[in-house]
């Protein structure tokens, strides 16, 4: 079986030996101790799992690390730079765009794929993009409103 012994993960290169037919999920927690992206279903529905994957939103427990080697793959713990946090994060702590926070790097990262697909995104298309992640706590009102917020100050990924 084929080993990945390096992925480019938050403009880092980080050497591992991976299968490479482990799902990016398991690699990113287990491997590498990027915990922030959670564990949801394992079937790609609810949205706990999402990455970046060259700047466009995927489910990492169906995506097998052996295709990703090469890509930029972008987490949760990417989003800060120098000790700011990312336009999106600070909009989601404005609103409180949380409650149990499982969902919340999912969101932050569907809703920052969103963003530098479509800077301007009307509620709507807010709402139809972010049709993949589920917060069971029911915080979606919030969790448009920061996407909508981080869009007005600009942010162009």
């Amino acid at each position: 079986m084929p080993k990945v012994t390096e992925l480019q993960v938050n403009g880092t290169r980080r050497r591992l030996n991976a299968d490479s037919d482990r799902t990016l999920l398991s690699v990113l927690r287990d491997d590498l101790d990027l915990t922030g992206t959670k564990y949801g279903c394992g079937e790609g529905q609810c949205g706990a799992c999402t990455v970046l994957i060259d700047g466009m939103p995927a489910h990492s427990c169906r995506v097998k690390v052996g295709t990703v080697a090469g890509r930029q793959i972008t987490t949760i713990e990417g989003l800060e730079k120098d000790g700011t946090l990312h336009p999106v994060q600070e909009a989601f702590l404005e609103v409180g765009a949380m409650q149990c926070g499982y969902c919340t790097p999912g969101m932050i990262m569907a809703g920052v794929g969103l963003l530098k697909k479509n800077p301007h995104p009307t509620a709507e298309e807010i709402v139809k993009h972010m049709q993949g992640n589920i917060c069971r706590c029911g915080t979606y009102p919030r969790i448009v409103d920061a996407i909508q917020r981080a869009a007005k100050r600009g942010f162009h990924a």
